[in-house]
């Protein structure tokens, strides 16, 4: 919580990583699977917009989806709102790039994930 009692603005971005991390293991993309292909996504770059503040006891729901995957990137979109409400608290966007795990170099995604990613 900050000083006003609302979640901390840093907050969300561990909230958006947690839902990716969620949606690829839905999908069957697990970190084991991602060892298994010598690689790993991580956030490059994050663009988040605070629209409406919550507090302690709030349960929030995170929606994400992919806008675009393709080469080493991935777009993805993200929603935040008050659990059964409509009013947004939060938007974002991340790019996630598919690297390396022994050096981090970005390499050319999978395409065992891209069959996964775009066929749900």
């Amino acid at each position: 919580m900050d000083a006003l009692g609302h979640v901390n603005n840093a907050v969300y971005q561990n909230y958006l990583e947690q839902a990716a991390i969620e949606h690829s293991e839905h999908l069957g993309l697990t970190l084991d699977l991602y060892r298994e292909l010598g690689g790993v996504f991580v956030m490059r770059r994050v663009e988040i917009d605070y629209l409406r503040p919550s507090v302690a006891g709030d349960t929030l729901e995170v929606t994400t989806w992919l806008r675009e995957i393709r080469g080493t990137r991935a777009y993805r979109r993200y929603e935040i709102r008050k659990q059964s409400e409509d009013d947004l608290l939060v938007t974002a966007e991340a790019l996630w790039v598919w690297v390396e795990a022994k050096n981090m170099r970005p390499r050319p995604i999978p395409s065992v994930l891209l069959e996964k990613f775009l066929t749900k």
